[in-house]
């Protein structure tokens, strides 16, 4: 009965979904090169796997950027943007902001994760499934590291970029989890410290697999409100259908803190000082500079395309969480005695401030929120270099007593970090001052004056535990048996150098980056 059933139906045409190869060249290409280096670590001779993964993955992110800066210069569909993909990509003008981004840090990052003079044999352990301590871990050799670590940051990339340019949640959860697994392994990897590194990647694992429960619970009551998973749909479905908003705004609840967990929002960010700190320092870099960029990519594209016309009901809510984000970075950081985990709580400060832009569902907050994610990025990898180069016989030195004096030992690394902490602190001539200039005053635009008046607040509360550091590097002095200052490799230095200049340059002329963030909106 079937058969005749089968034989008498119609056959259904299959419809080839289209692909602007162009427009996704860039996210291809690092995808791409990732499995190629996959193919490495199985085939390539041992001695030879270092030296390789380098080359690939530095030559993958320059030709990434490369066909970024063509696409975006040669197309003229660029500012009105492009979807792909039977829609579930959208190369907009924020996407092509938020790559190039992702690209700039992740050369940074690299460049740190490359270096093998600052830590003998590199930042990563020669064998990870060895347990810490025993004979074995001991034998390893010093000038052997784990190089798998080079396409996990590619597939890492990969994953950030599609999060950020994803126009339906499916993808947009997908990205999600090709973004955070290789983080989650990655931050386990720690050359000294292993217990506390694989305690810090078991932790990211556990309460991020809760993250993304949420997400994927939000993703089902709204696919069961607008019965799409596309953002458009939904915001179709919420403009004009008189059905219960219940699922529409439980969904959306749900979905919003797996996307503010990802970008370390407080109170979603208990994982944040644990994981920055017991992680391999360049995995921490490159988790606070390009993590943050895609997390809030995704939340100014799921509110401002799928939830913009019910942003009355949501926008007092994450006034809240801006509020409590703020308050905790700024109020706990207070607390630290490790300049990790300082920096950690001053990315939950930083989280807060950007939310202030991203809820301000205006042209200039869009273009606001994106500078002051490309300003945030360069500065935190920079700063997360500098972490690196303080050090003890037991590794790094990230004990706040161990930078007291720092000035005498190493006068330009102290300086260096000075700079950096003043942008952190959002001082004049720096990116951090005019970042936090255009968010606060596209949130003053968009009637927000409370919000902007209680983040000033905060900000001048955050800025006491960044003078804390300069102080004590400056007018105490160092301890005769305290750490010494390493001198670091040519890799070390690009990535320091990268971000003291785009921190300098962005504080003195940030015009071109905010006309370019400003060019165009979300396209769905």
């Amino acid at each position: 009965m079937l058969d005749m059933f089968l034989a008498q139906a119609p056959a259904a045409p299959i419809e080839v979904p289209s692909v602007d190869y162009a427009a996704v060249l860039p996210m291809l290409i690092v995808f791409g090169v990732a499995c190629i280096g996959v193919l490495v670590e199985a085939f390539a001779p041992k001695a030879t796997r270092w030296g390789i993964q380098v080359t690939i993955s530095l030559v993958a992110i320059i030709a990434a950027g490369v066909s970024l800066i063509l696409y975006a210069t040669g197309s003229t569909s660029t500012k009105a943007g492009t979807t792909t993909f039977s829609g579930s990509i959208s190369v907009d003008r924020p996407s092509l902001f938020l790559w190039g981004t992702l690209l700039l840090l992740g050369l940074g990052a690299v460049f740190l994760i490359a270096d093998r003079k600052v830590e003998p044999g590199g930042a990563f352990v020669a064998q990870a499934a060895i347990r810490p301590g025993t004979v074995q871990d001991r034998a390893q050799a010093a000038t052997t590291s784990q190089t798998e670590v080079f396409p996990l940051t590619l597939f890492a990339l990969g994953g950030m970029m599609t999060f950020c340019a994803a126009n339906d949640l499916l993808t947009m959860f997908i990205a999600l989890e090709v973004l955070s697994l290789p983080l989650y392994l990655m931050c386990g990897l720690a050359r000294r410290r292993r217990l506390i590194s694989q305690e810090a990647a078991v932790k990211y694992f556990l309460l991020g697999a809760f993250s993304s429960a949420f997400f994927l619970y939000g993703l089902a009551l709204l696919y069961g409100y607008a019965d799409s998973v596309k953002l458009a749909d939904i915001a179709h479905a919420a403009a004009g259908s008189d059905r219960s908003d219940t699922l529409l705004f439980a969904g959306l609840g749900l979905l919003v803190v797996g996307l503010l967990f990802k970008g370390s929002v407080g109170p979603f960010h208990t994982w944040t000082p644990d994981v920055y700190q017991g992680a391999p320092t360049p995995v921490t870099g490159f988790m606070a500079a390009c993590t943050k960029v895609a997390a809030f990519g995704a939340i100014l594209r799921v509110l401002s395309v799928g939830f913009s016309s019910t942003s009355w009901e949501w926008r007092g809510v994450m006034w809240a969480v801006a509020i409590i984000s703020m308050a905790l970075g700024a109020i706990l950081g207070l607390t630290q005695t490790d300049v990790k985990r300082m920096i950690a709580y001053s990315s939950v400060a930083h989280a807060g401030f950007l939310l202030v832009g991203a809820i301000a569902m205006t042209e200039d907050g869009l273009s606001s929120t994106l500078f002051y994610l490309l300003a945030y990025g360069f500065t935190t990898l920079a700063a997360f270099g500098v972490v690196s180069l303080v050090r003890d016989s037991s590794g790094e030195a990230t004990h706040l007593s161990a930078w007291a004096g720092l000035a005498k030992r190493s006068p330009v690394l102290a300086g260096v970090f000075t700079f950096l902490l003043l942008a952190l602190a959002g001082i004049p001539l720096t990116s951090g001052f005019v970042g936090k200039f255009v968010v606060f005053s596209a949130a003053l635009s968009d009637g927000m004056a409370p919000l902007v008046v209680v983040a000033l607040v905060f900000s001048a509360v955050a800025a006491f535990f960044y003078l804390r550091v300069i102080v004590l590097m400056y007018f105490s002095e160092p301890a005769a048996d305290g750490p010494t200052v390493t001198v670091p490799g040519g890799f070390t230095t690009a990535a320091i150098a990268l971000g003291v200049v785009v921190t300098l340059v962005l504080g003195v002329l940030p015009a071109f980056a905010l006309d370019w963030a400003g060019a165009g909106g979300f396209a769905s």
